[in-house]
């Protein structure tokens, strides 16, 4: 088994890495030849699950990208978030960072080379060794992304650190969010307690469109989206406030980020790292819906 990068984006992927640490403590990393999938299923707060898809390209040298395995030149393993972040964020200001799967004794580990230069201008090297855990092939077969019903609509949300701002607001007052979007372009998020309600609409969002089931391109008008009844319909999911102020912590990483609701059961949330339509990495979010504590 074998496993050797050099890491060419460093901030991109030390950004990616900070929005899956907000979610869980631990997560999978599974490495192929074309690709570096992160997974976080079932062990993050409120039921929230990530699959993320990244090109190797967009963090590694392809030409120096080196992975041999007995699965198909495959390796998952799972790493801690938080000392794989502080490698990352170490090596910031480095133009020139190896990664490598290694062993320290009978322990697995990323190894992170970082060459550094001090304040006398002289070369140095950093060395910073991630525990990991290498996963056995029943424990890979085992992960499955989730099945959800077929979305009820499909938005291209506001920025979210914009967003973000507005559920600060809303936490102080409940625990419970209504998640809404319509066909018409608006989004809503809502609360509603025996003593306050509260709503925040943004209007004309863009309406996108699914291309082969599986890439966004530039969709709709909204203005021109309407019922039978000329009305304007929202589909809503009622999820945990704190979930979804940990998942807008991925502002630091998104270009673009849509919203796919399906009614009363998950919102499904797309951060493209990049332009949407040449974006090398998607982290894709799973918000469970959760039953009314006092939210409407």
């Amino acid at each position: 088994m074998r496993l050797k990068a050099t890491i060419e984006n460093v901030i991109t992927f030390s950004r990616i890495v900070q929005s899956i640490e907000k979610q869980s403590k631990a997560c999978i990393m599974r490495f192929s030849p074309s690709t570096l999938q992160i997974i976080c299923a079932g062990e993050s707060e409120g039921g929230v699950q990530v699959w993320s898809g990244h090109c190797q390209e967009t963090l590694f040298r392809t030409d120096q990208f080196i992975i041999q395995s007995n699965s198909n030149n495959e390796i998952t393993c799972e790493v801690q978030t938080e000392p794989l972040l502080q490698a990352l964020r170490s090596a910031s200001a480095s133009p020139d960072i190896t990664f490598k799967l290694a062993k320290r004794g009978d322990v697995a580990v990323f190894c992170f080379d970082i060459q550094v230069q001090s304040r006398q201008g002289k070369r140095m090297e950093i060395t910073h060794d991630v525990r990991v855990r290498i996963l056995r092939p029943s424990e890979v077969q085992a992960l499955k992304e989730p099945l959800c019903p077929e979305p009820d609509v499909n938005i291209i949300l506001p920025p979210l650190a914009k967003m973000r701002t507005v559920v600060e607001r809303m936490a102080k007052l409940s625990s419970i969010i209504g998640f809404s979007a319509s066909q018409s372009g608006l989004v809503k998020l809502e609360i509603g307690t025996e003593v306050v309600g509260v709503e925040t609409v943004w209007e004309n969002c863009q309406i996108p469109e699914i291309n082969d089931g599986s890439y966004f391109c530039k969709g709709q008008d909204p203005q021109q989206a309407t019922d039978e009844n000329g009305q304007q319909p929202y589909f809503t999911a009622l999820v945990s406030i704190r979930s979804l102020l940990k998942f807008l912590t991925s502002y630091v990483v998104s270009t673009t980020t849509i919203a796919s609701i399906c009614q009363a059961h998950c919102v499904i949330l797309y951060v493209f790292v990049g332009e949407m339509h040449e974006a090398g990495a998607v982290l894709t979010f799973y918000i469970p819906s959760r039953v009314d504590e006092g939210a409407e």
